[in-house]
């Protein structure tokens, strides 16, 4: 029987190569975004989802399942980014860089969580970045939201490893693209490395990795 993947907060970037790759190994897939009309050149089940809104999620869990049953794969991709000094923030605009990018988390991982544990496996993985564990100048709600999705995944991994469900943080540090001259993390291979940690034995999860270019300081 296929696998089942579902990807939320998708788009055409390292979602679409991850998407790609999973149905070319020959899982079924589920995409999950706001917006669906930026997904329509994929092979996938195609969903609108606000991953803040629990009824949402709770909704594209339910249209998974009844099309495929439970997925053995879920992706948390979804970010909200404001900039700015910090005198000078929308307040507004911080509530909801830290409710699209770790409160929606929560709920997508819980929902996620719930039938992994009845059925004793699966995996949950959640894409970090360099704010996951430094925080930059004028990009304070970025490293908030962030650094709690790091959190959240680490207690996570504590909780459920014992129980049959992988949990993984990636930690993409440096910008995501392709180039020559590989300065650039080219999301291709991002989505290799998302594959071979699902793939992984029990004896020996991984719970963290960090993927940079070659030109990043750190």
């Amino acid at each position: 029987m296929s696998k089942t993947a579902l990807i939320v907060g998708a788009g055409s970037g390292l979602s679409g190569s991850l998407a790609r790759l999973l149905r070319k190994e020959g899982m079924q897939v589920a995409l999950a975004a706001r917006g669906v009309d930026k997904l329509r050149q994929f092979d996938a089940m195609k969903l609108a989802c606000d991953a803040t809104d629990r009824g949402q999620v709770e909704a594209a869990f339910a249209a998974v399942e009844t099309q495929w049953g439970v997925p053995d794969l879920v992706v948390y991709n979804a970010s909200f980014r404001t900039r700015g000094a910090l005198a000078e923030l929308d307040p507004d605009d911080v509530k909801r860089s830290i409710e699209v990018t770790a409160y929606g988390a929560f709920l997508v991982a819980q929902a996620a969580a719930k039938r992994m544990l009845a059925q004793g496996s699966g995996a949950i993985f959640f894409t970090g970045a360099s704010a996951s564990i430094k925080g930059y100048a004028n990009s304070a709600p970025f490293a908030m939201g962030k650094f709690a999705l790091r959190g959240l995944a680490q207690s996570m991994a504590r909780e459920l490893a014992p129980k049959g469900v992988h949990v993984a943080h990636f930690v993409i540090d440096g910008a995501i693209g392709r180039d020559e001259s590989d300065s650039r993390l080219d999301p291709d291979e991002i989505a290799r490395t998302y594959l071979n940690v699902f793939r992984q034995q029990r004896s020996a999860w991984s719970w963290e990795v960090e993927l940079r270019p070659w030109v990043e300081r750190f």
